[in-house]
């Protein structure tokens, strides 16, 4: 049994998630002991190599050995099925972590949060950040930018600004990647001021803007008619020394050229020519 484990334990450290689920396997056949700390090495094994099937059949098998699994276990199954964009057995592995009274914890909740934001799950995703917060598990950036990013994909902006303030209330820290989801979902949902408040806001808080920022700002304007607020906005990318793309010209060329600015326009074009 020692040799089982020390090898399991081998292979995990060198992401061989093949031969751990094998040498496991061979264990529960030959009814040789296993445990919490053996199966848990198989499981993150499995979530290294992004096998998050294979990290279930090992969470199984567990049960039908009788050996507990941990929240490191569960965790590292969590892991795998928010890299596999499986959302549902993200959340059944938390009820199970619940259920089993087993501790969940930061890691826990913000790969189930993940998992949801990847399938555009908004609803889901902030089902479980309210779940976190009444467990009293401690919520962080990553936490909250999920569900915000989550709510971006499907154009929730009231929600994301919700999520916004519970962030100011629970003291957790916002980012530039807060920050630009909430103005993209504001930019998709044509709030043009709200996006304009949360830049202002990100400048009075010193939170780096990058062109994500500015790009999605400077499109909600745009696309709501307020072309020299735009046209401003791409300016102020160009003169803060920020990497322009070619959505950053396009939104800026649309602009000046619905203000009948002609020759700024002209002078974008070759701007960009030359980058």
């Amino acid at each position: 049994t020692i040799a089982f484990n020390a090898a399991i334990s081998a292979c995990e450290k060198g992401r061989n998630w093949k031969e751990a689920v094998h040498l496991f396997s061979v264990m529960v056949q030959s009814q040789l002991q296993s445990n919490t700390v053996t199966c848990s090495s198989a499981v993150s094994a499995c979530e290294t190599g992004g096998e998050w099937e294979k990290a279930l059949h090992v969470v199984g098998l567990m049960a039908q050995s009788c050996v507990e699994a941990n929240t490191i276990t569960f965790n590292a199954a969590a892991i795998a099925c928010e890299s596999g964009r499986e959302w549902e057995k993200a959340l059944q592995l938390v009820s199970m972590m619940a259920l089993s009274s087993v501790e969940l914890d930061t890691m826990t909740f913000n790969a189930a949060i993940s998992a949801c934001e990847k399938c555009a799950e908004w609803e889901k995703a902030l089902e479980m950040l309210d779940f976190m917060l009444q467990t009293k598990v401690r919520s962080n950036t990553i936490s909250f930018n999920c569900a915000i990013s989550a709510c971006e994909k499907t154009g929730e902006w009231q929600k994301a600004l919700q999520l916004l303030s519970l962030m100011e209330h629970v003291e957790v820290e916002a980012n530039t990647i807060t920050c630009s989801a909430a103005i993209s979902v504001c930019e998709k949902g044509s709030k043009w001021e709200k996006a304009i408040h949360l830049f202002s806001m990100m400048t009075h808080s010193r939170i780096r803007s990058n062109s994500i920022t500015f790009n999605a700002v400077a499109s909600a304007c745009d696309r709501a008619g307020k072309w020299e607020r735009a046209s401003l906005l791409c300016s102020l990318m160009a003169g803060s020394r920020m990497e322009l793309d070619t959505i950053t010209f396009s939104i800026a060329a649309s602009a000046c050229e619905k203000a009948g600015e002609w020759l700024k326009a002209l002078k974008l074009v070759r701007v960009m020519a030359e980058i």
